[in-house]
């Protein structure tokens, strides 16, 4: 089942980003989910699907909001993995 929320914002926050009306709500959906993924609350599957791209198609999208494509995952994370190899 599909939901949608929606957002009330001022005309002027569209146009001070030089976006339409539709390419900013665009914006909004996008980068919240690149937020999401950046903080470990969804895997990139589920981003993409939700933005009708592929995997790959988000995580390459990912570099335009200067977001690794291992999201939440960290040194200690890293550190954690080589211990466990």
């Amino acid at each position: 089942m599909n939901r949608t929320i929606n957002i009330q914002y001022p005309e002027s926050l569209a146009n001070s980003l030089r976006l339409s009306g539709k390419d900013f709500e665009s914006e909004i959906k996008t980068s919240s989910l690149v937020k999401l993924f950046e903080l470990g609350k969804v895997s990139s599957g589920m981003a993409a699907r939700v933005l009708g791209l592929s995997r790959i198609e988000f995580l390459e999208l990912l570099s335009k909001y200067n977001v690794s494509v291992f999201g939440a995952y960290d040194i200690n994370d890293l550190k954690e993995d080589i211990e466990n190899a």
